[in-house]
């Protein structure tokens, strides 16, 4: 039998967060799919009902994306999203996790894996980690300007937001529309609101001290990255050895910030490769 998708509300401080899952519903080792900005758990559907044949997934909306809440009197600095999904694993029962992750997913779940290494099982890491002489790229250094950024979260619109995705991707394989169109359905005033002040309260190079623990630790890793990221270089895949010392690096060279949309076939083969080769040696 196929995979199928499952869907519940997570109730996390109060906070309603969507979840989809597939797989076998109890099992306490997991892959967990954590979606950046912008972003939501639908971006990992392709992916979950593949690994879903071998193992449990889940993905979530975290707080202030997607379909999540997004309270005014919220927290929204990547130590809240660590705890977040501390949380959400408590609540979906996990206890050993396969981290799936992307941009501000990557935040919480590198935090969260250095409070738990035990429990920190795997990671496939795109366009995150533990990132290098790093400088935000120009999006998120307008969102961090006092004046600017509120003014830019107030007056983005749908055909400029669509319009900007398309001319930073330019020379690169482009997102499809039917992800230009989801990311922007999702990505309203509450939740451009939260990412100002996330990244106002997110130093760029602010995981840099932890490199020497996850040296240490060595888990297994997979390093998928486009070659056309406009946000995040791609010569920051290969730094990932730096912390992941037995990591997979791959390039694929036409992708840009979202490669497992805009390859799917491409990434999958690396992606789902990995994990099972990750959940079989576990059993």
């Amino acid at each position: 039998m196929s995979a199928q998708l499952r869907s519940r509300d997570l109730d996390v401080f109060g906070l309603r967060m969507p979840s989809i899952e597939t797989g076998p519903a109890n099992a306490e080792e997991a892959i967990v799919f954590l979606h950046g900005h912008p972003g939501s758990s639908r971006d990992w559907e392709g992916l979950l009902l593949q690994v879903g044949e071998f193992g449990r997934a889940v993905a979530f909306d975290l707080p202030g994306l997607g379909k999540a809440d997004k309270p005014d009197n919220w927290s929204y600095t990547i130590g809240t999203y660590s705890i977040v999904v501390t949380a959400a694993l408590d609540r979906l029962g996990i206890k050993r996790a396969h981290l799936v992750m992307h941009d501000l997913g990557g935040g919480g779940g590198i935090l969260w894996a250095a409070a738990h290494p035990d429990a920190f099982a795997s990671a496939v890491i795109m366009g995150t980690g533990i990132l290098k002489n790093y400088e935000w790229h120009g999006w998120a250094g307008l969102m961090r300007r006092p004046v600017l950024g509120p003014l830019l979260a107030r007056l983005t619109y749908g055909r400029a937001f669509r319009r900007t995705l398309r001319s930073v991707h330019r020379g690169a394989r482009p997102p499809p529309e039917w992800f230009i169109d989801q990311l922007w359905e999702d990505y309203d005033y509450k939740s451009r609101r939260a990412m100002v002040t996330m990244y106002r309260n997110a130093p760029p190079g602010g995981f840099e001290r932890l490199s020497p623990f996850f040296r240490e630790l060595d888990r297994p890793a997979l390093v998928l990255w486009g070659e056309k990221d406009p946000f995040v270089p791609s010569e920051q895949a290969h730094l990932q050895r730096e912390s992941f010392p037995s990591a997979e690096v791959v390039v694929l060279e036409e992708s840009g910030h979202w490669p497992w949309i805009d390859d799917p076939e491409g990434a999958a083969d690396h992606i789902v490769t990995f994990l099972k080769r990750q959940l079989d040696a576990a059993t």
